[in-house]
């Protein structure tokens, strides 16, 4: 084996370790925004109200801008079901007579008869039962406000852990109006919500571990 192929098969156990370094995600990106630059000063346009920083005078301080931030109350809860059934059935039957040459039966089968009889059936059938409940809050950001006045949300948030990291992840699209009292709405409230649990715990590297030695010793000349 060259330098040129030590070096390419170092690269790639190098790369594929840190692929392993954090899970992928299905989460709108990024999943912080800090607020965009305030704009020059404009002239004062009056005593109290001021439109360069708006904010409603008779409701709680709720998220709207690009950079607010607001609790997501993960309450998920998923039951599916599944059941097929097929069923079927085929018979068949043949039967020959005597066979003729030229139209006349041949004397050495006289009384000989030939039939067969087949029959076929057969029954299949499954059941598929799956639920999942996802409870916990995170806090997200406002990533950018839409025509309509809706919030499009994202946050991440990571808990380290004596052996490895959990990641919860959210991101969806808020209507203003569904935000409660505490800046917080309900995660069944969201549009297009997506929310996800990840780990990048030792039992996540060992069968990352275990792919990357499969693949090595498929490769490698042993």
């Amino acid at each position: 084996m060259n330098n040129r192929a030590a070096a390419v098969m170092v690269f790639s156990i190098l790369e594929l370790a840190g692929c392993a370094v954090v899970p992928d995600t299905i989460v709108r990106q990024p999943t912080s925004i800090k607020p965009p630059q305030a704009a020059p000063a404009a002239p004062a346009n009056g005593g109290i109200f001021q439109a360069t920083a708006y904010r409603p005078l008779f409701e709680d301080r709720r998220a709207r801008l690009v950079g607010d931030v607001l609790t997501i109350a993960i309450n998920e809860k998923t039951n599916a079901g599944k059941q097929a059934g097929s069923s079927g059935s085929k018979t068949g039957s043949v039967a020959a007579s005597i066979p003729t040459v030229l139209g006349l039966p041949l004397k050495m089968l006289q009384g000989t008869s030939v039939s067969a009889q087949s029959a076929n059936k057969y029954e299949d059938k499954g059941a598929e039962n799956s639920s999942n409940i996802f409870t916990g809050t995170i806090t997200v950001t406002v990533a950018e406000v839409l025509p309509n006045g809706n919030l499009v949300v994202s946050g991440e948030k990571q808990v380290a852990l004596d052996k490895g990291v959990e990641y919860i992840r959210f991101s969806g699209v808020v209507n203003p109006d569904t935000i409660a009292t505490g800046n917080v709405v309900s995660s069944t409230q969201v549009a297009d919500a997506r929310v996800e649990y990840r780990t990048n715990s030792r039992i996540d590297a060992a069968q990352v571990m275990t792919l990357m030695t499969r693949f090595f010793l498929s490769v490698l000349p042993l």
